[in-house]
């Protein structure tokens, strides 16, 4: 009977000591277009994007959304050493920029910060995806322009896949779309997912 009570309590320390099948960790760090803005949060791309890697994938990254609404590239730049030493990451995503043009930041200053960003990511070993983002027409196409310029020099200096622009196929499609149309409707998030997976896959 002892030897059996002696093995009955080391099986749970031999099954502690085996490791667990887990895949990279990818940290999402954006604004509202990434945080569910205004829908259930179950319903972004984000928490559509951890659904999907836990179906296809044998070995899932764990998915950490630290998407926060309002956010800019500031506000990520000053937060962005403690998710990385917390969440120690193997993909960064970096989601960023919308709420810097909407409040008049010039893209030098924009562009400053995402490089910063995307240095401290590859320094603590991450890879990195840059998802761009655009602006009403009403900025004017001089503006629009030097923005998307930001996104491309920066992925290509640092050699790092660029998505032009999030919400391709979703802005200004009825149905798709809040009121507000700056944010995608729940019916809008798969189309998001489906313009991140092809460049984030290859990552994991």
């Amino acid at each position: 009977m002892r030897w059996l009570l002696a093995w009955l309590l080391l099986v749970p320390l031999l099954a502690s000591a085996q490791p667990a099948a887990t895949g990279p960790t990818v940290l999402v760090v954006g604004d509202s277009l990434s945080a569910a803005h205004n829908i259930p949060a179950a319903s972004g791309w984000v928490n559509l994007l951890q659904q999907r890697v836990r179906q296809q994938m044998k070995a899932p990254p764990a998915i950490v959304n630290a998407s926060i609404s309002g956010e800019t590239t500031a506000g990520a730049l000053t937060r962005l050493p403690g998710l990385l030493a917390r969440h120690r990451p193997s993909v960064v995503v970096i989601e960023l920029g919308g709420n810097d043009a909407l409040r008049g930041l010039t893209p030098v200053q924009l562009r400053g910060n995402l490089e910063k960003m995307i240095v401290a990511s590859q320094k603590a070993g991450a890879k990195v995806l840059l998802l761009g983002i655009d602006v009403p027409p009403n900025y004017g196409p001089a503006y629009r322009q030097r923005l998307k310029e930001v996104y491309a020099g920066l992925a290509r200096q640092y050699k790092v896949p660029l998505l032009p622009f999030l919400l391709e196929g979703v802005a200004l499609q009825p149905g798709l779309m809040q009121a507000d149309g700056l944010h995608p409707t729940a019916a809008g998030q798969p189309r998001v997912l489906e313009n991140v997976w092809p460049l984030l896959k290859p990552l994991l």
